[in-house]
């Protein structure tokens, strides 16, 4: 959720329409935050505390308890995922010290134990041990480590373990003659284990060969550290900063690598219950369970913050550079900026990590000398005449300045905060409405700051005075006005500066011989770098994240001295030339006068339609063309119907389709099959062959079949989905190299050799230039090809057909 909380933003617009002319002139024009530290009201900051008690993210023992429970539950229907992932959330909600945390941690590296992940199992048994597990209960766990042990290759630790067990048991007065019989049979035969393997070497884990794509080297370039040397940064004023090709550019050659400056994970969608409604904790699992809250890595066992319970890291490590870059600020303002949204947390996170010495500094020389704080922006580029930009120029360059603004003092551009704070905010494009509720928010966010003794704390200092919590705060700091400005600043550069940080989550059948991957929304991140790309519509360049890094590569031959191009989100292939440009002007404040653009407005088609989203005649499947009310373009059959209609029975339509997913999801394959052909048959009564509804369709019925090993069945219905996204996004697109990859996999497993291979070249031809031959699928591909080119000669006949 990028803007806060639908009932902030409401009550910041009735707000506003209760302003007077006089103070809404202000807040329209040049420091609109200066007149908003004071109109902060009473009442606003108790809709923030009401709001803030609906999102809690503080630790409390009854949720962790709540959590467990619900884990358990989960693990004795054997869904030991998900009893994890409960028990995470159990964690993150436990207070250190507190009973209920061992328990949580013993019960997590149980079903880690169950999903064959001893390492990660061993680390929560000490975890466990670590936080005063009960000593009656320790046995089990002692036993489960030294099964850990062995599997690690480790058999002297394991005989290590299993006689701290055995004396655990000894000195148990507890335990009944059974249960420690029982106990110590187990431990001796776990002991004759570690005697037979004791001198065997150690598994080689799969953690040494994780992802191995990392970053490719490049050719540094010496002006723009992080890209090739193929690329160079140009300024003028209609352009702005802009990169170019210096010199011819092959497709899938790596153009830039970049880290975020910084980036704030994107929470799951949480729905506000109305104030005195009592419910049970949210067991759904969200974006915020399954990554990393700093590199952005998928969680297996999270390590929770020892101070709230809403941030989660991969690692011990993680959570020390976090805590020290940003969170010992954020941790305490949880709920808060979780209300607040996604920009207004990124906004806080920049100044953060960038330090108020910077901050300070490039503020007063933005702003310095009394100038109004969101004045004239020279150079930068305006909806009614510029391309397609969402960087620029901002002020005159200082004395000694480089020429291209956001360049240090050596003419070098690079990810540093004064790259970010150059990002224009286009403040005089911004509603006046959108600025009020960007001004008092970050006026709550700062009095909230001083009121906690945050501010003392970001500012290194220590004395008593500054450091008083819970008190009123009547006064506002200087550095705390800095840091306001700033930070508003940067919510305005979000709107049009923002990347959102995608990744790849896996899903398919259970036993991993399909998989369906799909790319979902995972952050949004600062990367002054790559926002030098100005946009097209028809972009030269495709966009790979690792986490928190970008890669950029490019998608087809870009010659020497042409502009690179990236696209902002409207494509060519997906919408017609007016609603791309509708959309970019709506977010991006610029009119797109791209090639592609003005190819199609200058041709003599006014609006071309779209095949992914049109209907077609019931009767005769002929194109139905209209506004309101639709007519079928034969001439042979007068068939009209109105669009309200269709559209009712796409929706319909695609409820069904969204309950067919449900139940793939339970493994009710059959079931789910027969409902995805109903609906197919239905679909192409009134669909466009080429509609997108249709392609997910056969992709469904295609991942419902390989489920239950029909090959030939899935290969089919997912090279008709395949027709429809190269349709879409084209021949060569990314989303066409993750169809091709899903068929390949199906191919490959139904023993279809002739076809799984030329369907693994295409595919690897495809994902080499969007993914780098590095990247997972592209090595997947290769280890499929050369498992099938083992086989014997004879049997590739028989093969053909699965």
């Amino acid at each position: 959720m990028a803007l806060p909380a639908e009932p902030w933003r409401v009550h910041a617009a009735r707000r506003w329409e209760t302003l007077g002319p006089a103070l809404r002139a202000q807040l329209s024009g040049a420091a609109p935050l200066r007149c908003c530290w004071r109109l902060l009201r009473p009442e606003d900051e108790a809709l923030l505390r009401a709001l803030c008690g609906r999102r809690g993210a503080g630790k409390e023992a009854a949720a962790a308890c709540f959590y467990r429970q619900a884990g358990n539950a989960r693990f004795r229907r054997g869904d030991f995922a998900a009893a994890a992932a409960l028990y995470s959330k159990a964690v993150s909600h436990a207070a250190p010290g507190g009973p209920e945390l061992p328990l949580c941690f013993a019960n997590r590296s149980a079903a880690l134990f169950r999903l064959q992940h001893p390492q990660a199992c061993l680390e929560d048994i000490e975890r466990a041990l670590g936080q005063g597990y009960p000593a009656g209960l320790q046995p089990k766990v002692l036993l489960r480590k030294a099964e850990c042990l062995l599997l690690l290759g480790r058999s002297r630790d394991a005989a290590q373990a299993l006689s701290v067990a055995e004396s655990r048991v000894a000195g148990d007065a507890g335990l009944t003659g059974g249960a420690r019989r029982a106990l110590l049979s187990q431990i001796e035969q776990l002991r004759a284990q570690a005697r037979e393997r004791e001198g065997d070497p150690a598994p080689v884990s799969a953690a040494l060969d994780e992802a191995r794509e990392g970053r490719e080297p490049l050719e540094e370039n010496s002006d723009l550290p992080g890209a090739s040397s193929s690329v160079s940064l140009s300024f003028d004023a209609s352009r702005g900063r802009h990169l170019v090709a210096a010199r011819g550019i092959l497709p899938g050659e790596s153009l830039l690598s970049e880290e975020a400056f910084v980036s704030v994970l994107n929470p799951g969608e949480r729905l506000l219950l109305p104030d005195g409604v009592e419910t049970t904790w949210d067991t759904s699992i969200a974006n915020e369970d399954l990554y990393c809250h700093r590199c952005l890595k998928p969680l297996l066992a999270s390590v929770p913050c020892r101070g709230c319970s809403y941030a989660k890291y991969c690692s011990q490590e993680c959570a020390r550079l976090a805590w020290e870059r940003y969170h010992r600020t954020e941790c305490a303002l949880g709920a808060l900026l979780l209300t607040l949204g996604v920009f207004c947390h990124v906004a806080l996170r920049t100044v953060l990590v960038a330090g108020f010495a910077e901050v300070s500094r490039l503020v007063k020389q933005a702003y310095g000398n009394d100038q109004e704080f969101h004045g004239a922006e020279t150079g930068r580029k305006y909806a009614d005449e510029t391309p397609n930009s969402r960087s620029g120029r901002e002020g005159p360059c200082e004395k000694g300045e480089s020429p291209i603004p956001g360049c240090d003092g050596r003419g070098q551009y690079q990810t540093s905060y004064q790259a970010v704070f150059h990002l224009l905010p286009h403040a005089e494009k911004h509603s006046p409405e959108h600025k009020f509720l960007c001004c008092l928010s970050v006026v709550a966010l700062c009095k909230r700051l001083q009121e906690a003794g945050l501010e003392a704390t970001f500012l290194r200092q220590g004395s008593p005075e500054s450091q008083r919590k819970g008190e009123a705060c009547e006064t506002v700091s200087a550095e705390l006005e800095v840091l306001g400005e700033a930070m508003l600043r940067h919510m305005l550069q979000l709107q049009c500066n923002a990347q959102a940080v995608t990744g790849i989550q896996e899903s398919g059948c259970g036993d991993g011989t399909v998989v369906n991957r799909e790319q979902v929304r995972l952050a949004t991140a600062f990367f002054p770098v790559l926002s030098l790309l100005n946009h097209s519509c028809n972009p030269t360049t495709s966009v790979m994240f690792s986490g928190t890094a970008v890669t950029v590569r490019a998608s087809q031959p870009i010659p020497k001295g042409q502009e690179i191009f990236h696209c902002y989100g409207p494509h060519r292939c997906r919408m017609g030339a007016a609603e791309r440009r509708q959309r970019l002007l709506s977010q991006y404040f610029f009119v797109c006068q791209c090639q592609a653009c003005r190819e199609e407005l200058g041709s003599d088609i006014t609006c071309i339609p779209s095949t992914t989203d049109t209907f077609c005649c019931p009767h005769c499947q002929a194109s139905m063309q209209g506004e309101d009310l639709l007519q079928c373009s034969s001439g042979a059959c007068a068939l009209a119907v109105s669009r309200d209609h269709l559209s009712g029975r796409l929706q319909d339509l695609q409820g069904r389709v969204r309950r067919a997913l449900e139940l793939l999801k339970d493994d009710k394959l059959e079931e789910a099959v027969e409902l995805l052909l109903m609906c197919l048959m239905d679909a192409k009564r009134f669909l466009s062959p080429k509609h997108m509804l249709m392609g997910e369709i056969e992709d469904h019925l295609a991942r419902g079949y390989a489920s239950l090993g029909k090959w030939q069945e899935a290969a089919r219905h997912l090279q008709s989905s395949i027709r429809v996204v190269e349709a879409c996004h084209g021949s060569s697109s990314v989303e066409m190299g993750h169809e091709l990859f899903k068929l390949a996999q199906i191919l490959f497993n139904g023993f279809a050799v002739s076809e799984a291979l030329r369907t693994i070249q295409r595919a690897e031809e495809v994902l080499s230039v969007h993914c780098g031959s590095g990247s997972a699928q592209v090595q997947e591909l290769k280890q499929m090809k050369a498992c099938l080119l083992e086989l014997p000669r004879n049997l590739l006949p028989r093969t053909e057909n699965p």
